[in-house]
């Protein structure tokens, strides 16, 4: 006979959702109005409405979710400026978000402007840019402009510690090599690896390379991950799924240095919050109520301090 499977841990005291978005498309929001864009689960267009924190509470009913981290809604990038100060207003309002991580290309004349207006906000704690990146392992290159090895985008980057701000990654784990180097020349910047360094390809040899590549980032005491992110395209998100990659995942980092987060709405268009949570919670029944609660919220709390 089969063991029987562990019992569904109860739902966590509290929850930090540790990447999500709002928007108002009375903004400047290219992508979510006049333009569609190449997106990992393919089209979007259910999640070009507005949403703010009432649709965001409604989403997560349910969940004691009392703290959250708002990423970057990729504003149209001349308005930068204007994105920080618009979600403060909305949090001083509506008591959502918790924090903001903003965003700012490093390698930009404007740089260092744009990263002290963002650390003039007080809730700003990091921000977010994607470096340039190979669209499949085969193509990743060391020392592209615009990327991880950049100098110019190194000489904005550095400009993180003088503002006591970390630094949100997305970027394919095949540029997780590129991670760990920064990683390591400037060890006072936190990162944190968005969407579990999208692991998309589910093929047992690219799970095997986006382990190494996962295990080269972990090795780096500055580096986090944050688990999100994870749905298939045209597939619903399912534990049976993704549990093998947040168990993988959590192996990987520790359960001091991961954390769970809803990327909604963006996630929506894989699964509702309580399939996503319930998920997270399914594949982490065997761990102990103490690694659960820094998973699900003391980790997000401390790296995004709170």
């Amino acid at each position: 006979m089969s063991a029987a499977p562990s019992p569904l841990p109860a739902r966590p005291r509290a929850v930090i959702d540790a990447h999500h978005h709002i928007w108002d498309l009375a903004n400047d929001l290219p992508w979510l109005k006049e333009e569609r864009i190449p997106f990992r689960y393919g089209d979007y267009s259910p999640i070009c409405r507005t949403y703010m924190p009432a649709d965001y509470r409604a989403d997560t009913k349910g969940w004691p979710v009392t703290g959250s981290v708002y990423v970057e809604a990729e504003w149209a990038r001349d308005k930068a400026a204007l994105e920080s100060p618009w979600v403060a207003a909305v949090a001083a309002r509506e008591g959502v978000p918790s924090v903001i991580v903003a965003w700012c290309d490093f390698a930009a004349p404007e740089a260092g402007a744009l990263l002290a207006s963002h650390a003039a906000v007080p809730i700003v704690r990091g921000v977010r840019h994607k470096p340039a990146a190979a669209a499949k392992p085969a193509d990743a290159r060391r020392g592209a402009p615009g990327s991880m090895d950049d100098p110019r985008w190194r000489e904005g980057y550095a400009l993180l510690a003088r503002h006591g701000l970390s630094y949100d990654l997305q970027t394919p784990w095949w540029h997780l090599d590129a991670a760990a180097d920064l990683a390591r020349d400037f060890p006072a910047t936190q990162i944190i690896v968005n969407h579990t360094g999208l692991p998309a390809d589910r093929s047992p040899e690219a799970l095997a390379a986006w382990r190494r590549a996962l295990e080269q980032a972990a090795a780096q005491p500055n580096i986090a991950l944050k688990i999100s992110g994870i749905g298939l395209p045209g597939r619903p998100w399912t534990v049976e799924a993704n549990g093998p990659v947040i168990r993988d995942a959590i192996a990987i980092f520790g359960s001091d240095r991961a954390m769970f987060a809803s990327n909604f709405p963006v996630d929506g268009l894989v699964g509702d919050f309580d399939t996503i949570f319930s998920g997270f919670l399914t594949a982490t029944a065997a761990m102990s109520d103490g690694e659960r609660d820094r998973l699900f919220h003391d980790n997000a709390r401390r790296i995004y301090r709170f």
